[in-house]
């Protein structure tokens, strides 16, 4: 589904800054690899982990892939389309095949919205033959589906729990019928149970809708639960990447292992 190649996006630095990972010429602009010569796939109905701290070039991988961040080189296609050199008026239909779930469930939600605007309006664009009454429907029957009440369509988002705001990103971008999900540090504001609860959530709506996940976050562990590959991102370069199991328990490249470590253990 998602073919990423020699992916690289690059920044204008102010000289003398970040001098380890510049490339720098005789009266050059100075420039920052956030994402140095990247390539992975996601296959079509699997989750692909893409795990590092911060600053190691993940959420630039996924502001690229939505056009939000421009790609200095390399390819990026999906299903059989060259979307990194698309403009936006080209790349507009795609937006309703590739969504993101964002790490702040209350910060990517309007407060002045009501959940069932919320959800109904990217149904207006993109589902413009729809009436109002079929869109408020719609609407109840996606948080029926992500495990809220439909009588919360007229509430807003500072009435709800961090990870009932969770499910109603989750919900706002089921809206469009996406084929294709990037999940940016999707849990990593939730407390560990609501974790457990939001990942099965995920994998249940991959199982009944077909979805495709790209899963980004820091935390190895929670990556590993829910991912059948993971890629390991450390300074914008890919160190490693495999299955899931494989890499947790067999990692092969050091910063993999320090990841690891990391991890938080009972007892």
């Amino acid at each position: 589904m998602l073919h990423v190649e020699s992916l690289t996006v690059a920044f204008p630095v102010r000289r003398g800054l970040l001098h380890r990972w510049t490339e720098k010429g005789k009266g050059a602009p100075q420039w920052v690899k956030a994402v140095d010569d990247v390539s992975f796939q996601v296959p079509k109905g699997k989750t692909v982990g893409l795990v590092g701290e911060s600053g190691s070039g993940k959420t630039t991988i996924a502001r690229a892939l939505v056009k939000l961040q421009p790609v200095t080189s390399g390819s990026m296609r999906f299903d059989g389309r060259e979307i990194a050199t698309l403009d936006e008026a080209a790349f507009k239909p795609l937006r309703k095949e590739i969504q993101m779930v964002f790490q702040d469930p209350y910060g990517s939600l309007n407060p002045r919205l009501t959940i069932g605007q919320t959800l109904m309006e990217p149904m207006e664009i993109h589902f413009p033959k729809l009436s109002t009454a079929d869109r408020r429907q719609k609407a109840a029957d996606l948080l029926r589906k992500v495990g809220l009440s439909p009588d919360f369509l007229g509430r807003r988002p500072r009435e709800f729990s961090g990870g009932q705001r969770q499910r109603i990103g989750i919900a706002r971008a089921l809206a469009v019928e996406p084929s294709f999900i990037i999940c940016d540090e999707a849990v990593s504001a939730l407390d560990v149970s609501i974790q457990a609860q939001i990942i099965n959530l995920l994998q249940d709506l991959q199982e009944e809708l077909g979805l495709t996940y790209l899963f980004i976050g820091h935390d190895l562990a929670v990556v590993e639960h829910i991912s059948d590959e993971i890629l390991v991102l450390h300074h914008g370069r890919l160190v490693e990447s495999g299955p899931a199991e494989r890499v947790c328990r067999e990692p092969r490249h050091e910063y993999t292992r320090n990841l690891l470590a990391a991890v938080p253990t009972l007892g």
